[in-house]
């Protein structure tokens, strides 16, 4: 495959679109292919070298270190949390096991822990030993924004004995060529800030059938929470990644590529492949498609749900982030994409189409040699 020019100027002209009209502060976007990017472009009161806190895309980075200690022989995802974690295991918990952490269906969706709190091991397991099921371990799929990923930190930690921060950048964002993107990442990223107002009822139900969205832990207020640097100095690990749309496209470029060996081959295989859970989400009724640690577009027509956008291919994988954060890889065409902006937009249904229409075009870039 090659690069389409023109398809890769009407991407950065649609993804200026919302910040020419005032709506969006700045948005960033980036496109990489055979390694490297082949487009990298800020719009509004930003510049290339501004990040971003990118939410749950942040998910495929800790995802990331997680595969290189399964490589080692230091973590198996069969076994249950309470052999790496045994504090882990009140409230019924005992019986869940990490790889029902990884798929989302560990049944704690929203087990809460602040980010202050998350930050040291003894504030993670003080949480851990409070904890409640919400529901019965591997019986359903409901997205764990944060809670499953306080998890995998407390297990790299005590696998590696060092800061799973650490081993983030050490196992896969340094591999990769990026710099540090969670924990103590020696940038302060955009100022957040709230755009637009609310879908009315109406216009939900028109679209989706219902007249109200629950949200759960994910509200504006949380988000905005992230405008504080010390928030930001923790590195939450379900989604305090602070990067630019440039290391969210290069890090796909190398779980495409796996260069230096990263990951063992046959690991990366899996997790990029391997589609575990195809549990419909309890709230949204959706396949969930997931592989250890990213979302598969699949082939059943409903890819651009899963925030790719329509025009990748099913193998096509990666992990979106609140408010319309974009990322993914197309193994199909080579292409890998990374959007952020800094606009937490409360229009719904506005950001969705909004994601479904960049990314789509994203996924377009690609022509025939």
């Amino acid at each position: 495959m090659g690069i389409d020019q023109v398809a890769v100027k009407a991407l950065a002209a649609r993804a200026h679109r919302e910040v020419d009209s005032g709506l969006l502060p700045s948005a960033q976007i980036a496109v990489a292919h055979a390694g490297e990017l082949v487009e990298f472009e800020t719009f509004g009161d930003a510049t290339n070298d501004t990040r971003y806190v990118v939410y749950s895309a942040t998910k495929a980075f800790v995802a990331g270190a997680v595969w290189a200690l399964i490589g080692d022989g230091l973590i198996d995802v069969s076994k249950r949390v309470v052999e790496y974690v045994p504090e882990f295991g009140t409230n019924g918990k005992d019986v869940i096991t990490l790889e029902q952490v990884m798929l989302h269906t560990g049944g704690f969706p929203a087990a809460p822990l602040s980010p202050i709190e998350g930050d040291t091991s003894a504030g993670r397991v003080a949480a851990f030993a409070k904890w409640r099921l919400n529901w019965e371990p591997g019986s359903t799929y409901e997205y764990h924004p944060s809670s499953a990923h306080w998890v995998l930190a407390e297990v790299i930690e005590r696998v590696t004995g060092r800061d799973f921060r650490d081993i983030v950048e050490e196992r896969v964002t340094t591999p990769a060529g990026l710099g540090r993107v969670l924990g103590d990442v020696p940038h302060v990223a955009a100022e957040l800030i709230v755009v637009g107002e609310p879908a009315t009822p109406d216009e939900l139900e028109a679209v989706l059938g219902v007249r109200s969205i629950d949200v759960g832990e994910v509200t504006t207020a949380a988000l905005m929470g992230f405008n504080d640097p010390a928030v930001q100095r923790v590195g939450m690990p379900g989604g305090g990644g602070v990067m630019r749309a440039a290391d969210l496209a290069l890090y796909y470029q190398a779980v495409l590529h796996n260069p230096g060996r990263m990951w063992d081959p046959a690991v990366l295989a899996d997790v990029t492949s391997n589609v575990r859970n195809r549990l419909a989400d309890r709230l949204t009724g959706l396949p969930a498609n997931r592989t250890l640690g990213l979302v598969q577009a699949g082939d059943d027509g409903r890819s651009n749900l899963r925030g790719m956008g329509h025009t990748v291919s099913p193998r096509a994988f990666g992990h979106n982030g609140a408010k319309g954060q974009i990322a993914w890889a197309d193994p199909a065409t080579g292409l890998s994409f990374g959007y952020c902006t800094n606009g937490l937009d409360e229009h719904f249904l506005r950001e969705a189409r909004r994601t479904t229409s960049i990314a789509s075009m994203a996924g377009s870039c690609g022509t025939p040699d």
